[in-house]
């Protein structure tokens, strides 16, 4: 059964670094069977509704700006796969999870970076999937949780976010890691490891220094997604975690 996994997709620029998070990125391929498809759900596509990407080829979103030109070049044009797509919806509706399906909607760069690192020919098909931050924890773990089959059809599970996310605190400068990002994803580990979905549904009020690690949900709910997909092994495996810009935290965890 293909894992699922969570990935930090850091900073945009994080595509053209070279660094120890980047390496394990890049060689990712080499050490698991190549998939039938990748089903990506990333934080920076937001909606209300479950949506499920649909496209034909995908169209590259550059959803930032100040970076460097060469972002801007980059293409990842993958194709779609309208048969997954039918079939996650399916998934879905049995589980209970409204959905629609999107077929104009590109690959933003919490997709795109992520998939140009682990197969830069983007020949792999995609289903690219959104995330809503307005439902409880444990609603989007249940996500996961009803796309779990597809792992048994050699279907990689992608969530892409980031458990410590906060722009406002971020220091461009610094090589220095601040203690409270440390702090909360020590405790988030702790959880996960240990499979305690109720401690981790509650880790607003439980969590370290949540509020300031996590002040919008968008790029945290990811993880719930992919511990969801990963429901029927319960073992989780935190394969990296790293900092840059004091608190930006690169994670990979897996889920099998």
């Amino acid at each position: 059964m293909m894992p699922s996994y969570f990935f930090a997709h850091g900073a945009p620029s994080i595509v053209l670094e070279d660094n120890a998070y980047t390496k394990l990125l890049k060689e990712f391929k080499d050490h698991m069977p190549k998939p039938k498809a990748i089903v990506l759900f990333s934080a920076h596509w937001e909606e209300s509704v479950q949506s499920v990407g649909a496209a034909a080829t995908y169209d590259t979103i550059y959803d930032f700006g100040g970076f460097q030109d060469e972002l801007y070049q980059m293409t990842y044009p993958a194709h779609g796969d309208p048969a997954l797509v039918e079939q996650i919806q399916k998934l879905l509706t049995s589980g209970g999870v409204e959905n629609v399906r999107d077929e104009q909607r590109g690959l933003d760069h919490g997709a795109w970076a992520v998939l140009k690192l682990l197969y830069p020919e983007a020949d792999i098909p995609v289903v690219a999937m959104s995330v809503n931050r307005d439902l409880p924890n444990a609603q989007q773990y249940e996500i996961g949780k009803a796309l779990a089959a597809l792992r048994e059809q050699d279907v990689l599970i992608i969530a892409s976010g980031g458990t410590v996310h906060n722009l406002r605190r971020l220091n461009w400068n610094s090589d220095e890691i601040n203690g409270w990002a440390e702090q909360f994803d020590h405790w988030i580990q702790e959880k996960v490891e240990a499979w305690d979905t109720e401690a981790l549904f509650q880790y607003e009020e439980l969590a370290p220094y949540a509020e300031m690690a996590v002040p919008t949900s968008e790029h945290f709910i990811p993880l719930f997604i992919a511990m969801g997909a990963g429901d029927p092994g319960r073992n989780a495996q935190l394969l990296h975690r790293s900092y840059q810009y004091g608190n930006l935290s690169l994670s990979c965890w897996q889920f099998n």
